[in-house]
Formats: C-alpha cells, sequence, structure tokens
C-alpha cells in the first residue's frame, strides 16, 4: 500500500477529512456536522471543544472508509479562518467560546478604534482594514472573558490561537503551540512584510503578543501526533494554512494571474501577488502561504454571506430550510424580475466593509412570486463575487481572465452560468469538493517529496471545461445596476 495523506480541513459547519493518494486524489472522505451558536443579536459563536469532537469524528469515518491497512506518511490541515480560541496552557481545556469569523460582537470596539484614527496604521501592516471579522478584537474579547470567569489564572496560563494553532495542539497531545504564516496573516496582530507578531498591534488592541503562538511557514515540520484518536503517534503533520489559502493551491495555483473564488458560509477570492502591495478598492492584502521561508502574498476579497443565506431564505419562503430545494425552484423563474436580495444579515464585507448595512430584499411587485425571490436569493451569491471580481481586476497587476471556483455552490452548473454571465469571463468550476482539503494535502506531500513542483500532480493536469458567459455587455450592465442600487439602498443609515 503506497503512502497516503490524510487532510483535515475544519469549517465553520462541518469538519471534512480526507485521505489522498500519490496522484492527489481522494481514496476516502469522512465529515462531522457543527452547531453554531447566536447567544446575542451579531453574535456568533461555536463550542471549542465540539470543533475538535468534529476533527476526531471527520477522520474516525474517512479512515474508515479507506484502504485497510494504510500507512498515513503525514497530514496536513486547512481550517476556518479569523476565528479565535482561547484555553489553558496546562489543562488544555477552553477558556471560552471559539469566537467565529462571523461574529459582529467587537464592531463598537472596531468603530471605536477607526473614530482613533488607527486604520491607515492597522492596514499599512496588515493589508486589513479595522473590522470585526478579523481575529484581534476577538482576542481582545476573549481575553476579558478570561479575567472575568477566571480571576485565578495568570496571564501565563492563557493560550491564545487561531483554530489551526488549537487543532495542533490537540493532535500533537498539548506539546506544540505554533499557528502557519497565512493565518497569522488574519489576525491584523502580524507585520505581514516583517513576517512577525507585532508589539504594537498587539498594545493597540489589548492583546500581549508574548500570549500568541509560534508562527511557522505553511509547510514547517509541525510536530508529531500524540493521543490523536484513530491515528498513530508519531505521524508528521506537515502543512497548515487557511482554508481560502489552501483552496487556491488546491487549484494548483501558485502564481500570479489567476484568481479563485471559494463559495461557503461566506466566500473568499484570492489573487496571488509578487510582492506584498497596499490594498485598494475595498480588497485586502494578506500572507497566501510561507514555503521553505518564502512567502507568497495574495489580494483577498471577503463576502460575509454566501451560502450561509441559502437554509435562511429555505425557510422563510417554506421550504424547509434546503438548500436544494431554493436552488430548484429558483431555477424555475426565467429571471429574478427585478427583484434583489442584499444578504448583509451580519453587515457587509469586500468590495463595502460595512458594519452597519442591513438585509435588503428590493424591487417587489404583485408581480413578484416565490420564484423570483428564490431566484434573487441565489443570484446574490454570483452578484457579490462579482463585485469583488470587478474590485481585484482594478488593482490586479496581471489580467484576471477567468474564474476557478470551489466549495458546495460551485457545484451546481446553472448557478455558476449566472456566475460566468455576471463576470463577463469563464468560470472554471473544480470538480473535486474539498479543494481546501486538497491544497493542504499538496502542500504536505510536497515537504514530503511526494512531488518535486505543484504542477507535477497528476490530479491538477485534468482541468473541467470552462463556463462561458451567455449575456452581451448591455444586458451585463443592467442587472448589475439594480443590484448596485439595492446595495445602495441596504448601506442607507437610518436618521436619528
Amino acid at each position: 500500500m503506497s503512502a497516503l495523506l490524510l487532510a483535515i480541513d475544519q469549517g465553520t459547519t462541518n469538519s471534512k477529512a480526507v485521505l489522498v493518494d500519490e496522484a492527489g486524489a481522494v481514496v476516502a472522505r469522512g465529515s462531522a456536522p457543527l452547531s453554531i451558536r447566536h447567544p446575542a443579536p451579531g453574535w456568533v459563536e461555536q463550542d471549542a471543544t465540539e470543533l475538535w469532537q468534529s476533527v476526531v469524528e471527520a477522520v474516525r469515518a474517512c479512515l474508515g472508509a479507506g484502504p485497510a491497512g494504510a500507512h498515513i506518511a503525514g497530514i496536513a490541515i486547512s481550517n476556518q479562518r479569523e476565528s479565535v480560541v482561547a484555553w489553558h496552557a496546562l489543562t488544555g481545556e477552553p477558556l471560552g467560546p471559539c469566537v467565529s469569523w462571523q461574529c459582529r460582537r467587537t464592531a463598537a470596539a472596531c468603530s471605536e478604534l477607526r473614530a482613533a484614527g488607527h486604520e491607515s496604521t492597522v492596514v499599512a501592516k496588515t493589508g486589513l482594514p479595522i473590522d470585526p471579522m478579523f481575529g484581534a478584537s476577538k482576542a481582545a474579547w476573549l481575553l476579558a472573558h478570561v479575567r472575568e470567569r477566571h480571576p485565578e489564572l495568570a496571564q501565563s496560563d492563557v493560550r491564545l490561537g487561531t483554530v489551526d494553532a488549537w487543532l495542533l495542539h490537540n493532535a500533537s497531545g498539548g506539546a506544540r503551540y505554533a499557528c502557519d504564516a497565512s493565518n497569522a496573516s488574519r489576525t491584523q496582530l502580524f507585520d505581514i512584510e516583517a513576517g512577525r507578531w507585532d508589539e504594537d498591534l498587539g498594545e493597540l488592541f489589548g492583546v500581549p503578543t508574548r500570549l500568541l503562538p509560534e508562527v511557522l511557514d505553511s509547510d514547517a515540520e509541525f510536530g508529531l501526533t500524540e493521543g490523536f484518536r484513530g491515528v498513530p503517534d508519531g505521524t508528521p503533520i506537515r502543512a497548515m494554512l487557511g482554508d481560502s489559502h489552501a483552496a487556491l493551491f488546491g487549484h494548483g495555483v501558485d502564481r500570479p494571474g489567476v484568481v479563485k473564488a471559494t463559495y461557503g458560509t461566506g466566500s473568499s477570492l484570492m489573487t496571488p501577488l509578487e510582492q506584498a502591495a497596499a490594498p485598494q478598492h475595498g480588497v485586502t492584502t494578506t500572507v497566501a502561504w510561507s514555503r521553505s521561508g518564502t512567502r507568497t502574498y495574495a489580494l483577498e476579497g471577503n463576502i460575509l454571506v454566501s451560502a450561509a443565506s441559502l437554509p435562511w431564505a429555505s425557510e422563510l419562503l417554506g421550504l424547509g430550510g434546503d438548500p436544494g430545494a431554493l436552488a430548484a425552484l429558483a431555477e424555475t423563474a426565467p429571471s429574478s424580475g427585478g427583484v434583489d436580495f442584499v444578504p448583509a444579515l451580519i453587515g457587509l464585507g469586500a468590495p463595502h466593509w460595512d458594519s452597519d448595512a442591513l438585509g435588503l430584499f428590493s424591487g417587489l411587485s404583485f408581480r413578484s412570486g416565490r420564484a423570483e425571490v428564490a431566484r434573487a436569493v441565489m443570484e446574490s451569491i454570483a452578484l457579490q463575487v462579482a463585485d469583488v471580481f470587478d474590485a481585484m481586476r482594478s488593482q490586479a497587476p496581471h489580467p484576471l481572465r477567468h474564474l476557478l471556483a470551489d466549495g458546495g455552490p460551485s457545484a451546481n452548473r446553472w448557478l455558476m452560468s449566472i456566475q460566468a454571465d455576471m463576470i463577463g469571463a469563464p468560470v472554471i468550476a473544480s470538480d473535486a469538493p474539498e479543494a481546501s482539503a486538497l491544497g493542504a494535502a499538496y502542500m504536505a506531500g510536497l515537504a514530503l517529496g511526494h512531488w518535486p513542483r505543484l504542477a507535477d500532480v497528476p490530479a491538477l493536469q485534468r482541468q473541467p471545461e470552462p463556463i462561458l458567459p451567455r449575456i452581451d455587455d448591455a444586458e451585463r450592465e443592467r442587472r448589475r445596476a439594480t443590484w448596485r442600487n439595492a446595495v445602495a439602498r441596504a448601506r442607507l443609515k437610518a436618521e436619528p
């Protein structure tokens, strides 16, 4: 039996695990669901213990479906980003919830920092605007929570990390406390050009950098497994990176000129850069990954609510919360009939970054039916992606001629056809639903010498047929003009 790679993709709504062979193909899969809590309006959190247990369950299911006696040569991890966990350094017990990347509980604190004039400094060092999506303000909230709930703890007893650091702690039996550069770059505490935690940023947000994990390359030797149920002790952990970064790598992209979109709870568009650049047009600059001491940068646009709106809208329309039923209903409408849906259910991310924006249906009339409303919800995914794609086109130094798509909704060819129409460019949808897991596996496989170069991974040498635009520029502009009007309405502020 040839050596296999075990890749873990820890996401917002579930954890997945796949076994990847030396051709770069998936030979077994496993998954486990995760619950999400909303303890207050705008607050989103998860149970950190449940999060780890979902990984254990996904790995158990994957190994059970794999070939008997399979040898695991190494482990790779991709994870939800910007979420933050605090835990006891000695016992490993969580000291609070996993504060989700979707959570807006720190919106007021972020507004105060912006009002005090700190945003330009933060953007210059981190490539990110001050926004509650990113990890720094969440980490500060967690520290305050720990001080209130556990006054007996010394600060040295607290570990504070991104989800990859939490998974590594558990997978290594508590022996390792580290994260990778891509995850660190999403915290707003990491200077992306200097490649280190920044003490001034830590002081600004109220997060002592000495509490943060060691930052390593994405293909570093992260340690060995210990007490990871179902996995032999001593298995090397050879790659960790954020899920969107891993998805880009999973498409076989390691150089500028290509943009990918990951469709999930939210959506992320990313395109590599040769060097860090000041963000413009509402997109951010981030570390795509760091390999063998060399950092690759990227432009990124983060959409806060993408597929997350589908079960909500399905429930609203009496379809039992089933996204598939919503999509089927939407396909029966030849158009949205002038209806637009702006899914600003937790504000708007890129390219607007407006925490105060509100969700909105517009263009309703007596002609509007359930099918038109369902289609407007589906189209909102493609229209948000198109806004970010245009923003990247305006800044990227290389032409962006097509879009690589992955994630659950990308399997819907009807939706991807709308996506091609809205960006006026071909869409190539991955035929592998586990792009993030595969990207992490490819990173680990390169580190372990399975392949000399990313281009040599056999599975990447087969590319699906592109989905081409079907409408002309005039029709595209008419459709997107009504969308821009709807977004403007969603961003209107009520008079005090």
